[in-house]
């Protein structure tokens, strides 16, 4: 199984044909249900493999011999990199940063990879149920909700039991929050490696799976 490194325009095309599969799921009312297995589909190998619940496989993660821990790429069922988790150098606060594709293969590239967001792991003395923010980054664009929109995670990663929120603000000054992913455990008794990702109708689900692999990624450092 070889990792693909296409450029910027075929990964923008996988992330509009995913697009398009939301907006049928949001014309039925239905959110995606997905089963998430945190283990690679590579022998010894580290990461997550996703299935849709006809059991096709769909998103996957793999953690190769001298890549760096500081950065994944999430790859559709085919292997094509849809978006790249990669933890910011030299910063005062834990933060990492989501771009389109994978950024490593287009950085020598004329057009690099797309910046989409800024994540922050959330640190407080009190009690919260807040783990990350992750805004959006200047002239971001790409398949899901608007450039302006951030994102709030709630709950417990360790529990797989989290809420993904988009926040945006109203005219009012205030903001307004609607749920667009959730973690939960399966039903099954089947360990915390195995449970189940729900996207809300119009959600990017690829974007659901980049939060739920940066979550790891906090919760391992």
């Amino acid at each position: 199984m070889t990792k693909v490194h296409p450029n910027v325009a075929a990964a923008a095309a996988v992330a509009a044909s995913l697009a398009a599969a939301a907006a049928e799921e949001e014309k039925k009312g239905e959110a995606v249900s997905l089963t998430v297995w945190r283990r690679s589909l590579l022998f010894n190998g580290k990461g997550f493999t996703v299935f849709d619940s006809n059991g096709d496989l769909v998103f996957r993660v793999e953690t190769y011999a001298g890549g760096s821990p500081r950065e994944v790429v999430l790859m559709d069922a085919d292997g094509r990199a849809l978006l790249t988790i990669r933890r910011k150098k030299l910063s005062l606060a834990d933060e990492w940063l989501i771009y389109d594709g994978d950024a490593a293969a287009s950085s020598s590239a004329p057009t690099p990879a797309p910046k989409r967001f800024t994540a922050r792991r959330n640190i407080s003395l009190l009690p919260t149920k807040s783990l990350a923010r992750l805004s959006p980054a200047r002239a971001s664009g790409g398949a899901g909700d608007a450039p302006s929109c951030r994102y709030d995670v709630e709950g417990s990663y360790a529990s797989r039991s989290l809420e993904m929120f988009a926040c945006a603000s109203s005219a009012s000054g205030g903001d307004q929050r609607r749920r667009v992913a959730a973690v939960c455990r399966k039903e099954a008794a089947v360990g915390p490696d195995v449970f189940r990702l729900v996207v809300e109708p119009g959600f990017e689900p690829a974007l659901a799976m980049a939060v739920v692999i940066l979550l790891d990624q906090m919760n391992a450092s």
